[in-house]
């Protein structure tokens, strides 16, 4: 999917800021400007490197300064805002298109002369192409002068006082780094200055830093006589040796064919999010292996959010390579029966502090094997997923307990240990402690799984797993059905907490074993519908709940008091629709449906990050994209519901029997692996 825009998307300067790209470099750097080409956020730039995959990130070029000379006329192209608003550089009036697809690309028109600016960053390295294609239809002589505008400090911290930057032929030296370039341009040294401050409109609205500086010593400039047509070529970098432009821009192009080949799509909205998925992989050279950012531009890899992005980041798109190399990443890390929620860096440990990571990483590995029947990885990971239950049942770090009921208890003090875990100053704004539902769900889930995987890999016959699931599953039913509501009480706590509606009820029908009578998973479906649903994710409170917060924004204190308060995510979105087709057994209604409702997706991408999902909306009216621009679980949970529509699923090996997805363990004596489409 190309995304186009035109003069009205930047009919006033706000406006054109809404709107970015993401390029990333599978390295953890990335390249990041608005459709007007500025900088809206600290953390946008035209070249983000990665010194030590995939979080030790360094902001070398922030933006480019363009300006296009005829005559004795200069005029600005690029568009930047300042804190002085008198300095703001505004080229809205000459820029005639913005495009992305591959690359972003922006058109000018100035009295006769066109240009076409193109960036593309490279994979696997961090390096930056940027071409100008000059017409130079006028009578007049132009020429294009490009001011790189650098910082070489490490992503979200300003620069140090008295920050030197050394041209020396083709390298710039500060702060003990070096960036390469080559170009056909002709290189003028300027006197080093400083350029700000800048103002960052999108950093405002989130009530953070606003504020920040660049500088300059160098420029590029091309002269194109009267009907004459140039290239301006320069390629930046941090190591040699450095790509032709040409080249820059023919592998970036053939990396994302290739990856959407692999994952074969047939819809155009699937094809645009299985390349935007490809955008969250990244190296962890601490492992060796792959690992998934969790989201742009502000957050690293996360072992929850990489469990439920990896469904439909590597898997759905046929990375099965990848989603191998992320669970072995993972492998070594299982501590008392924990998979880390923040990998170590350096001498720092890694963070334990998640329920939910571990159970998921067993789930991951089931859908892992059902595609792709590699059952020596299932026998390599075995005894890490038994060890698992074993921790669970007896207890573990952060209170995480079977209780005598078979169900899961976690979280106490200030430990926040689900995905709602917002801890600021001390407040928790949404306390979970006890048995929260969606981890019961996948504690079921994980026992089912063992039950299947052990005699199967010859490790026993299973009938331990099934007689604590058949336990779980018995008191699940018995305590979390709240028959007035007519759905799934969030937490078991002897709160109020436990009658509040949220969407984490959802993952207890679309997970591939049953834990509800089909009769109660309608109705937790038609629940979290009436009172959750919006075309762009999932309330997570319902709006008539007194503690509900309709905007998300402001300071830290504001943002994080409604960030699970009502507050939209786009992620709950798939299990939402996956709970939906598999209530109404995939029939062709039931298809066509979720087909019509997907359909504000291709507006949604388009908003925000050209070809991405973000985190989350507002929770009354969800229009504008906020928090990370560009999220991995949203993109990955989309992933999976289109993957069921196009009945994707492969056969499982070994002549595992055929079945839908929608019924594929809904019976747990159907032998392992059960899934696959007749």
């Amino acid at each position: 999917m190309k995304f186009i825009y035109g003069k009205q998307d930047w009919m006033i300067f706000q406006r054109g800021e809404e709107t970015c790209f993401l390029m990333t470099n599978g390295l953890g750097g990335f390249c990041s400007l608005t459709a007007i080409g500025s900088c809206a956020r600290s953390e946008h730039g035209v070249l983000m490197a990665c010194e030590h995959a995939p979080n030790r990130r360094v902001q070398m070029i922030q933006r480019l300064q363009e300006t296009l000379t005829l005559g004795e006329e200069t005029v600005p192209l690029s568009s930047q805002d300042f804190e002085d608003q008198s300095l703001r550089e505004d080229g809205r009036t000459c820029q005639t298109g913005f495009t992305f697809r591959d690359y972003p690309q922006w058109t000018y028109l100035i009295h006769g002369v066109e240009i076409v600016k193109s960036l593309a960053l490279v994979p696997g390295e961090n390096t930056v192409a940027i071409t100008y294609e000059i017409h130079n239809r006028s009578r007049r002589e132009a020429l294009l002068r490009v001011t790189p505008h650098l910082r070489f400090v490490p992503k979200g911290e300003a620069m140090a006082p008295g920050q030197t930057f050394t041209l020396e032929e083709n390298r710039i030296h500060s702060e003990g780094r070096t960036l390469h370039f080559s170009t056909n341009a002709a290189v003028r040294p300027l006197p080093q200055t400083l350029q700000g401050p800048f103002h960052y409109a999108q950093d405002a609205m989130d009530g953070k830093p606003a504020a920040g500086w660049a500088a300059v010593n160098h420029c590029l400039e091309l002269t194109v006589p009267p009907g004459d047509c140039k290239v301006l070529e320069a390629v930046y970098g941090t190591s040699l040796p450095l790509p032709q432009a040409a080249e820059a821009f023919s592998r970036l192009e053939q990396h994302n064919r290739a990856a959407e080949k692999q994952a074969g799509f047939q819809d155009e909205a699937a094809r645009t999010l299985a390349r935007a998925a490809g955008q969250f992989l990244s190296l962890r050279e601490s492992t060796g292996k792959q690992t998934i950012l969790a989201g742009f531009p502000f957050f690293e890899d996360w072992g929850r959010d990489t469990m439920i992005a990896l469904g439909g980041c590597c898997l759905a798109t046929r990375r099965y390579d990848e989603a191998r190399s992320i669970l072995e990443t993972f492998l070594p890390y299982c501590r008392r029966g924990l998979m880390p929620n923040l990998f170590p860096e350096g001498k720092d440990a890694p963070w334990y502090n998640t329920v939910d990571a571990s159970l998921l990483f067993i789930l991951s590995i089931y859908d892992y094997l059902c595609r792709t029947g590699d059952r020596a990885f299932a026998e390599k990971a075995y005894d890490a997923m038994a060890d698992i239950i074993d921790w669970y049942e007896k207890g573990t770090d952060f209170s995480i307990h079977m209780d005598e009921d078979g169900l899961i208890s976690a979280g106490s003090g200030l430990d926040q240990v689900t995905w709602m875990d917002v801890n600021v100053d001390g407040i928790l704004p949404t306390p979970r402690h006890g048995k929260p539902v969606e981890i019961n769900a996948y504690w079921y889930n994980a026992l089912r799984i063992m039950e299947q995987l052990t005699p199967m890999l010859g490790r026993g016959d299973g009938a331990r797993y099934a007689a604590v699931a058949e336990r779980t599953k018995k008191s699940f039913r018995e305590k979390f059905w709240n028959p007035e509501a007519g759905c799934l009480r969030d937490v078991l706590s002897g709160t109020k907490a436990d009658a509040q509606i949220r969407c984490n009820q959802i993952w207890a029908v679309s997970l591939p074993f049953s834990i509800l009578p089909p009769e109660q998973e309608k109705q937790v479906v038609e629940t979290v519908f009436e009172k959750l649903y919006t075309p762009y994710g999932l309330r997570t409170l319902d709006p008539a709940d007194p503690e509900f917060q309709p905007f998300y924004g402001g300071d830290r204190l504001k943002r994080d008091l409604a960030y699970h308060q009502g507050t939209v995510w786009a992620f709950p979105l798939g299990g939402y629709y996956l709970a939906y087709l598999k209530v109404h057994n995939y029939s062709r209604e039931a298809q066509n449906a979720v087909r019509r409702q997907l359909e504000p997706i291709r507006s949604a991408l388009r908003e925000g990050c050209a070809g991405q999902l973000p985190e989350i909306y507002d929770g009354s009216n969800p229009v504008s994209s906020k928090g990370c621009f560009a999220q991995a679980w949203s993109v990955g949970e989309l992933l999976r519901v289109y993957d069921a529509l196009e009945g994707r699923l492969s056969q499982a090996a070994e002549g595992g029997p055929s079945g839908r997805w929608a019924a594929r363990a809904n019976d747990a004596s159907r032998p392992f692996p059960a899934i696959g489409r007749e």
